[in-house]
């Protein structure tokens, strides 16, 4: 790391990108013939091709410019909801990805509710609900986000507030969500129609939020702008030269990226690189955001390492080495991921700002019939042709795995609680030696499955929580969204193994257990 650190970077406005031409001299240079910088800095939607729906998706590049007219409403609206201190983000994952990071970042509080668990929102709606200030980010309302705008305006009702004032919209004009704020009176911000999901980071979706939790918006602005000015060079444009290395590794058949933390703060910041990646290159790049510097799958054949962090200095780990650094504040990170990711979709021959396929989310859900096997707190529901006791067939998934393919596990349960199942990814990179990604249900729709074996857990439900004036609960909404993914893979022919816990904590200690002893 130190020697990728001490060699030529590609560097403006306090961000640095190290190694990029190290990964493939000739990717830059194949995009600057193409005279990408000028053309992208033009906004020109033929690159992606005449049909790429980029011609309406690309005022990312200078959002940060149009984002400034919301400055002034927004130090209105904080002053005046000033007593609200508990911020809570509803919306799609690919939504509210980034005002969650911005929070995490930047240590700020925020509350983020894009799944039908009961659990975290039961403890939303207990924390503060006289205090509470509920944003709905989107452009429609989807079934999970009516269920929580539901439990909230029941919470305030029952609380005493005027339920108007703890509502604030941020949504397209035009929109669903808009005609639902006037109905019932909230604050109403228009949303950049020309950008969505992880490319609105310094859009109203990522910045009212934030906020509204405290964050410096302004100097988030300030800091992309202050990097806008590279973004047509042929050197010194970091945004070019990490599009060019993604590019190049994945022509040499390096398509696995992992995000590394390199300890100089901004952590959070991989996750939502990962899931802008993951939907901007279509399947061709496959994400892997690392728990720690030196954890299993973060090297090796097929791996192009990119470390990430605040500020130029630490390592990434004993014995694991960096093909790519990139650090800077965090607005210019936003403006530099989003540039090489779209750059990358150019050499890629992708369209990086296609609609993506949703799934399927009926309520009530379908049943499955009886399980495999139960063993202790786990109960096995195993594909035809697959072992039916808990360690048979996690070795038949990971056993399975061809050159090709990654693992996926996906858990719907709570975040909080049972953070520790994310425990599973490290350990069955380690059994496997191939790429595992892990989520939290339910899946977002822009995330490539590729050539994906997956593995979902679910969990049983103590404490479920009813949706006001709808004839299903929170806990059966999750589980027809768990029931829709697997439809949506199985209809795409890839295996899926579901193991759903009987009692929580005891199920993911055995998960955890069981993945360690698992060999292949």
């Amino acid at each position: 790391m130190d020697d990728l650190l001490a060699g030529p970077a590609d560097a403006a406005a306090g961000l640095a990108v190290h190694g990029a031409d190290a990964v493939d001299p000739s990717a830059r240079a194949a995009l600057v013939a193409r005279d990408v910088p000028a053309r992208l800095a033009a906004q020109d939607p033929t690159l992606w091709g005449a049909e790429a729906t980029a011609r309406t998706r690309l005022g990312w590049l200078d959002t940060h410019c149009r984002s400034r007219e919301l400055l002034p409403q927004l130090a209105e609206l904080t002053a005046e909801l000033g007593d609200l201190d508990h911020v809570v983000l509803a919306g799609p994952g690919g939504v509210t990805s980034a005002a969650g990071v911005i929070a995490d970042c930047l240590g700020r509080p925020l509350t983020v509710l894009d799944t039908a668990d009961p659990g975290p929102v039961r403890a939303a709606l207990a924390d503060r609900p006289a205090r509470t200030v509920l944003v709905l980010a989107g452009r429609d309302l989807d079934r999970t986000t009516d269920a929580h705008l539901r439990a909230f305006r029941q919470s305030w009702h029952d609380a005493g507030p005027e339920a108007a004032r703890h509502l604030v919209v941020v949504t397209p004009p035009g929109s669903t969500l808009e005609a639902l704020a006037d109905e019932l009176g909230a604050v109403l911000i228009p949303a950049d129609p020309q950008v969505d999901g992880p490319w609105s980071a310094l859009a109203a979706v990522g910045l009212v939020p934030a906020a509204l939790a405290g964050a410096p918006v302004t100097e988030l602005l300030d800091e992309a702008a202050a990097l806008a000015g590279a973004l047509d060079r042929e050197r010194d444009n970091p945004g070019l030269a990490l599009g060019a290395a993604l590019a190049g590794a994945a022509e040499h058949g390096r398509t696995t990226v992992a995000l590394v933390p390199d300890g100089t703060g901004l952590d959070g910041l991989r996750h939502w690189a990962g899931a802008l990646l993951a939907a901007a290159t279509g399947g061709r790049l496959l994400p892997v955001p690392a728990e720690y510097p030196d954890a299993p799958g973060v090297g090796g054949p097929g791996v192009l390492t990119i470390a990430l962090g605040g500020a130029l200095g630490a390592g990434v780990g004993p014995g694991v080495a960096a093909d790519v650094a990139v650090n800077g504040p965090l607005g210019a990170q936003f403006l530099t991921w989003e540039y090489a990711a779209a750059t990358a979709a150019v050499a890629l021959r992708v369209d990086p700002f296609a609609e993506p396929v949703g799934v399927d989310d009926d309520v009530p859900a379908p049943a499955d019939g009886p399980p495999s096997s139960v063993d202790g707190a786990v109960e096995v529901y195993a594909p035809a042709g697959a072992p039916g006791d808990l360690a048979g067939a996690l070795r038949w998934l990971t056993d399975g795995l061809a050159p090709d393919e990654h693992l996926a596990v996906t858990a719907y349960l709570d975040r909080r609680v049972d953070a520790a199942v994310a425990g599973l990814r490290p350990l069955l990179a380690r059994v496997t030696g191939r790429p595992v990604t892990f989520g939290w249900g339910p899946r977002h729709p822009g995330h490539p499955d590729g050539r994906a074996r997956h593995l979902q857990i679910t969990g049983a439900v103590t404490d479920d929580l009813e949706v006001p004036g709808r004839p299903y609960t929170f806990a059966e909404l999750q589980a027809a969204q768990a029931a829709g993914d697997r439809r949506a893979l199985t209809g795409r022919e890839r295996p899926v193994l579901r193991l759903h816990l009987t009692e929580r904590a005891a199920g993911v200690a055995q998960l955890l257990d069981t993945a360690g002893r698992t060999r292949t």
